[in-house]
């Protein structure tokens, strides 16, 4: 037998193999576990060549892998994106935009693009355009937040040409002044179309540029331990011109996550013969275990797409959605392709299973491994028809980040199970876990986890009851094999087992003993894909494997922050930038009672009318005590 190329020893594997839960080292040999056991075993295959690497008694998980990740897309934009995730004041988070401002040349934009919500903020709101203004006359800055709204000031607003005269796009709302003037403020009633449109009017990076912002993002990533992704398309991502940067990567060996990619329609009444081009010139699964076609999605039709925004009431599909989606559906089940439905109300989904059914009996869908995402008010119902049908739901930490919009409108006994993710594991339905980054939600992995285990916000809202909370075994499980399913790869990557892709990373802390509180700030030491370090800092930092040349161009965000937490431009942990937060939330009292849980407070039931201009008076609802 050949020696192995690296052995892994002296560490506390959590191997998510059932026939061998827990071991102490591993042998891997071209980028496969060749060994899994003891270190007297292990030891013992190591060869003049083997490379011995030390853990020194740490915990090694299998590779972290999001179900619905916007990578390619996410990739392309990385390094022009400032970056909010993870930074809890609004004091911080506006002080870094007044030192990009300050470096960003003409007629460059300054764009914060998602991954944060008001909620996460002591101050508990968003910048006012008054504020963009004062700190960028000049500069375009443009601010997305969530699915709901975007932010501009005055700059942006002249650089994309709205104007009194602008008409109201479909779909989205200008804000106005009594003059009829654009105020800065855009809003999505009932889509996301207007959002995404501005944002694609801004300046785009040159090819080289992307090449060098992808791996930026891949190497965010690989810092937070996710060594595999599956793509879910995604609007302003056309196929195939803007997967040549990835392809590119893929083709000189430079990914350092696994990606599996769907292809999302771009063309509203447009849909079916997209879905008969792609099918006709791309092929199921073509590619290599670095980067594989995953089949079609998350958007089918346009006409199905029901856009999450929980300060609105929910949109109705309208009645020609089932028509058009039987007509895409068709053309995949013909073609044997999977799919993925982004679907976010059990309203939709009902309607969509009607037309799974109605194709199930004339082409039936056993294999094919087709499901939904999101599914946040899933019935019961349809968790069951899902189930008959053999499909699968992938859910993601998006109520992490508006779980304070939705109980507002539709209250805690709504939203105890949104999605009801234990009782879809206990119904025996194929489930995985992911962030729906970068937009939405942030792409920290961890976040979604202790969103799985602890049932609360970014902003401190419990949302769930333990009934509905994972424990921490089975929330890593859904971020790893689970989500092999989704990928059509079981029992090739998601365990460290003998035959598996060598995929494994050391967190900073021990994710099984940490305080549920520490999860969310947790970040890996080492990552490892293939059986290549991909990434380590602190006692592995010498041994990363090439790490990207700097951020192109050199006013990009990422030199001067970093990605999540501000990682480069404070001290690298997210706790420290939590509590100087807290610190600074201006409370009355110290509130011994709530712990500062003031997300909680704002959705309680108060004789008030206005919640934020309640706290804006009084600070903590324990003002009373």
């Amino acid at each position: 037998m050949n020696a192995p190329d690296t052995i892994f020893h002296r560490g506390l594997f959590t191997t998510l193999d059932r026939s061998n839960p827990t071991a102490s080292a591993v042998a891997i040999k071209d980028g496969v576990f060749t060994a899994v056991g003891h270190d007297s075993e292990v030891m013992k295959l190591a060869g003049p060549s083997t490379k011995i690497i030390d853990l020194k008694g740490r915990r090694v998980l299998p590779g972290l892998i999001d179900n619905h990740l916007h990578i390619i897309r996410g990739g392309l934009n990385f390094n022009m994106e400032l970056r909010w995730d993870g930074v809890w004041s609004l004091a911080d988070a506006m002080a870094m935009l007044k030192k990009q401002v300050a470096i960003t040349p003409p007629p460059q934009w300054v764009r914060v693009v998602g991954g944060f919500t008001e909620h996460q903020f002591a101050e508990k709101r968003l910048p006012t355009i008054d504020e963009l203004n004062a700190v960028a006359p000049d500069t375009p800055v443009f601010i997305l937040h969530l699915y709901d709204r975007a932010i501009l000031n005055g700059a942006a607003l002249r650089a994309v040409g709205y104007t009194k005269d602008t008409p109201e796009p479909p779909g989205g709302e200008i804000m106005r002044d009594p003059k009829g003037n654009p105020t800065g403020l855009l809003l999505a009633k009932p889509n996301a179309n207007i959002l995404y449109a501005t944002l694609a009017k801004g300046p785009k990076l040159p090819f080289e540029y992307q090449v060098n912002s992808t791996r930026h993002f891949m190497r965010e990533l690989n810092r937070l331990g996710v060594t595999g992704a599956i793509d879910a398309g995604g609007g302003f991502q056309n196929y195939p011109e803007d997967y040549a940067v990835i392809q590119k990567l893929s083709d000189e060996g430079q990914l350092t996550i696994r990606l599996a990619y769907n292809l999302f329609t771009q063309k509203p009444k447009g849909e079916k013969q997209d879905f008969l081009n792609w099918t006709q010139t791309s092929k199921y699964k073509q590619g290599t275990d670095y980067f594989r076609h995953n089949g079609a999605g998350e958007m089918l039709v346009f006409s199905a797409a029901d856009f999450e925004d929980f300060r609105v009431p929910r949109p109705d599909m309208p009645p020609e959605m089932e028509g058009e989606l039987e007509e895409v559906v068709r053309i995949l089940a013909q073609n044997k392709w999977p799919w993925r439905l982004h679907a976010t109300y059990d309203e939709t989904i009902s309607r969509a299973l009607d037309v799974f059914e109605k194709v199930n009996q004339e082409i039936p869908l056993d294999g094919l491994h087709w499901f939904f995402d999101h599914a946040e008010t899933i019935s019961d119902a349809s968790i069951d028809r899902i189930a008959a049908l053999g499909g699968g739901i992938a859910v993601q930490h998006r109520m992490a980040y508006q779980g304070e919009y939705f109980v507002e409108r539709y209250g805690y006994g709504a939203a105890e199970a949104t999605p009801p993710v234990k009782k879809i594991i206990d119904k025996g339905v194929k489930i995985s876990a992911g962030t729906d980054a970068t937009r939405v939600a942030s792409y920290n992995p961890w976040v979604s986890l202790a969103w799985l285990v602890t049932g609360m916000t970014v902003g401190g809202l419990r949302l769930y009851p333990q009934r509905n909370c994972l424990d921490r075994e089975t929330a890593l499980r859904m971020w790893t094999e689970n989500v092999t399913w989704f990928s059509n790869e079981e029992g090739k990557k998601g365990r460290i087992a003998v035959r598996q892709l060598a995929d494994l990373i050391v967190p900073d802390r021990d994710f099984f003993s940490c305080s549920e509180s520490e999860i969310a700030d947790t970040t890996s030491d080492l990552t490892v894909v293939g059986g290549r370090i991909v990434y380590g800092t602190g006692a592995f930092k010498s041994l990363d494997d090439a790490p990207p040349p700097p951020a192109m161009p050199d006013w990009s965000p990422v030199r001067s922050f970093g990605g999540y937490g501000n990682w480069v431009g404070s001290d690298g942990k997210a706790s420290a930038i939590r509590t100087h937060a807290m610190q600074s939330c201006g409370c009355a009292n110290l509130c011994g009672v709530h712990g500062h849980d003031h997300a909680r407070a704002w959705a309680g039931k108060l004789p008030v009318s206005d919640l934020k201009s309640f706290w804006g008076a009084l600070g903590c609802a324990c003002w009373a005590v």
